[in-house]
């Protein structure tokens, strides 16, 4: 639904984790958000950009929107069209620069789960869809960036199930599980604000809010205690351009937004 602004949460988010992709890097590009994400970044700022998908298309250029990461549209004028067992290698040489995941739970230090709601694993209270290839992006990436709704029920204090590590229980756990040193989640963009993770501690912290949203809205709709500066910024709201690449462009039918 557009709000008063002219533009729809999911409009701001996509946006806000375009922004988030520079030019001429790798990245590990997931379905849904992350697809329009990329998509409007290679038209805005970042031409050279190099998406990957899971099933081998790499560096293709995003003229129209795929709807899953095996359709043809993910291999269009790519640089490379392989394999799944292609581009994890890939990951797993150190050659993907940046991965963007999703999740139903994230916690303090990063870590995702989209696995299992519940205490127990069988059966669990709810199912989800499992990894794919989260944990590979999550372990294998240089830089992780999460995209999540916000509220208690997603960033919560333990998650139910590591799916994907992040820091795992603080400093240095990642590199003692037998991770790349100096990997792990940078950004967690979520539809209240734009948050990162303190370098000591590696716990989560705010940066900045969204357009008309306040620091305390975010610490209520966070179930853990966030790290929060003395000055928080404030996310620029999508500007026209933005929003013109993005209906008419990136998703004219309206798929996703």
């Amino acid at each position: 639904m557009m709000g008063e602004q002219g533009y729809n949460p999911t409009e701001l988010l996509i946006c806000i984790a375009a922004r988030q992709m520079p030019d001429s890097v790798t990245a590990f590009i997931g379905t849904g958000i992350p697809m329009l994400a990329a998509s409007l970044a290679q038209k805005m700022h970042a031409p050279n950009l190099v998406p990957i998908f899971e099933f081998g298309g790499t560096g293709a250029q995003l003229k129209r929107l795929p709807r899953a990461v095996g359709e043809s549209r993910t291999f269009y004028r790519a640089v490379v069209a392989s394999g799944i067992c292609d581009i994890m290698e890939t990951a797993a040489r150190g050659f993907v620069d940046y991965g963007f995941l999703g999740g139903a739970q994230i916690d303090p230090y990063g870590n995702l789960n989209s696995t299992i709601i519940g205490s127990q694993h069988h059966p669990p209270r709810v199912r989800l869809p499992g990894s794919g290839g989260g944990n590979d992006v999550g372990s294998l990436c240089w830089r992780t960036i999460i995209i999540m709704r916000h509220d208690k029920r997603r960033f919560v204090p333990r998650v139910d199930f590591i799916t994907t590590p992040g820091y795992l229980t603080g400093p240095g756990a990642r590199e003692e599980a037998g991770l790349p040193p100096g990997t792990g989640p940078i950004r967690v963009v979520s539809t209240l604000a734009l948050l990162g993770f303190d370098e000591e501690t590696k716990r989560m912290k705010l940066l900045s809010t969204n357009p008309g949203v306040t620091v305390e809205q975010v610490i209520e709709s966070t179930g853990f205690e966030l790290i929060i500066p003395s000055e928080v910024g404030q996310n620029e709201p999508p500007t026209e351009e933005e929003l013109r690449i993005l209906r008419e462009e990136v998703d004219p039918e309206g798929f996703y937004i």
